[in-house]
């Protein structure tokens, strides 16, 4: 369990990274791009995922992860303002995610926190927050990719690259490490 929290903490700040990495490769039009209504540019995404993590974060410990003052359907709008007041909402969200992870220790793991009235313990909505994080990376990247083409950057092994990368794996051995060492 010692090593639950820091392993943690690094995937979840893995996806942010991903997606910080796609988003430098966008303008603010290609952020915006919507194929049709019915599908969520990038910067909704964005703006989805910051709103959820301020909600589900923010004192999460003695508040209700699902919060009177959050409107999850405007996330789904353009309601953020410009590009750069959305890039300042999600770095905020960020920073209210790892003040709340340093309070939490190995001893309170299993205390329980609430989602809507669901009891979760710590460790379990660290899951739920993950795989949702995930999730969204994904879309962001998949999208990213398509509006870029050829142009976009690997970010993680390129393709036609895999013999490559797994040589110099091979070649340093065995070792306890994670894996987003080697996509920084």
């Amino acid at each position: 369990m010692a090593e639950f929290l820091p392993a943690f903490k690094k995937q979840f700040f893995y996806y942010k990274s991903l997606i910080d990495k796609a988003l430098v490769q966008l303008s603010d039009e290609e952020l915006l791009f919507r194929e049709d209504d019915s599908i969520n540019s990038i910067a909704i995404i964005l703006n989805h995922l910051a709103g959820n993590m301020l909600s589900r974060w923010t004192d999460f410990r003695n508040q209700d992860g699902e919060k009177e003052w959050r409107n999850r359907e405007s996330e789904f709008e353009e309601s953020f303002g410009t590009i750069e007041d959305l890039k300042t909402k999600w770095e905020k969200a960020w920073q209210v995610v790892d003040h709340e992870l340093s309070q939490i220790s190995e001893e309170n793991m299993g205390d329980i926190i609430y989602i809507r009235n669901d009891g979760h313990t710590i460790q379990e909505a660290f899951f739920r927050q993950s795989n949702h994080l995930a999730y969204h990376a994904g879309q962001i990247l998949h999208q990213a990719k398509i509006l870029k083409k050829q142009e976009f950057e690997s970010l993680s092994i390129p393709k036609g690259k895999s013999k490559d990368f797994n040589q110099k794996k091979f070649d340093i051995g065995k070792g306890k490490r994670h894996f987003t060492e080697d996509f920084k």
